[in-house]
């Protein structure tokens, strides 16, 4: 692929300013870009923030968990990080295949905006936030807020996603699961991803998000409410029931059907609460 219009700023500032001065189709790891435009040249400009360096790793910053935007999935598969953190990286190992973990951004997963995105489930049960950056300044905004719907997001087209957000939890477990047509390579049919955390046995904070079943992944936070003030044990399993999934609007595609999916998700519900109490 020829590209006639491409820009590699060396530092955010040039990137901002080129965002600020026209229209940009931003390349990262470029396993959604380059697919997208296999039989033309995309109709903008590129915008290769590849060079800019100081949107990649992972840092604890005043009990924030804080990810760079242009992070691969397999760093952070590989990183050192607490429970709460187990479910994100259960998901990194499930996008694609090893070589797109080496080179695909979580901030690209994340604005590629896709409803079976692998990383948005973990990434909204761990309650993040996005950073975006212009030349008017910074702001903070909840990655569910972010996501509009299928390929939309908030983002201006002057502002970059410079990093993602995460609250510290120590006492946190986490758990991610999928199900695909096959274990790797393949768009998943649903994904769940819950969080549990527990105080002498009970539990205080629940978070589980069910992805591939909407238009963008949802919180079930109905549910969430349901589980606290429980023990946690396998009993508490028996609290989840069909209506708990209310807030899912799952879709008939060559995947499954919609009720399928209601029936898949019901079942990787209990298992992830399970998965995380026990994690």
């Amino acid at each position: 692929m020829i590209y006639a219009d491409y820009l590699r700023p060396g530092n955010l500032n040039d990137a901002l300013h080129a965002l600020a001065s026209g229209s940009f189709q931003v390349l990262a790891g470029g396993t959604d870009v380059y697919p997208s435009h296999s039989n033309a040249a995309p109709k903008t400009t590129v915008l290769d923030i590849t060079g800019l360096s100081d949107l990649a790793g992972i840092a604890l910053q005043d009990k924030t968990w804080r990810i760079g935007a242009t992070t691969t999935w397999s760093t952070l598969a590989r990183a050192e990080l607490p429970p709460q953190m187990h479910g994100l990286q259960a998901a990194a190992r499930e996008v694609g295949g090893v070589q797109i973990q080496n080179t695909g951004t979580v901030a690209g997963n994340i604005c590629n905006a896709s409803p079976a995105a692998d990383g948005v489930p973990a990434l909204l049960a761990l309650d993040a936030e996005l950073e975006l950056a212009s030349l008017q300044g910074t702001r903070r905004m909840s990655l569910q807020q972010f996501l509009l719907g299928s390929r939309k997001t908030a983002c201006r087209p002057d502002e970059l996603v410079t990093a993602v957000l995460i609250p510290q939890r120590p006492g946190a477990r986490a758990s991610f699961l999928k199900l695909g047509h096959r274990r790797y390579l393949v768009i998943s049919i649903v994904m769940v991803s819950a969080l549990i955390e527990l105080d002498q046995g009970i539990i205080r904070h629940a978070a589980v998000a069910v992805g591939a079943c909407s238009a963008v992944a949802r919180r079930l936070h109905a549910l969430e409410q349901k589980l606290i003030g429980h023990p946690a044990h396998s009993a508490v399993i028996d609290l989840v029931s069909d209506a708990d999934l209310a807030e899912l609007s799952p879709i008939d595609d060559v995947r499954g059907t919609a009720e399928y999916r209601s029936e898949v998700a019901l079942t990787l519900v209990c298992r992830a609460i399970a998965e995380a109490m026990h994690e």
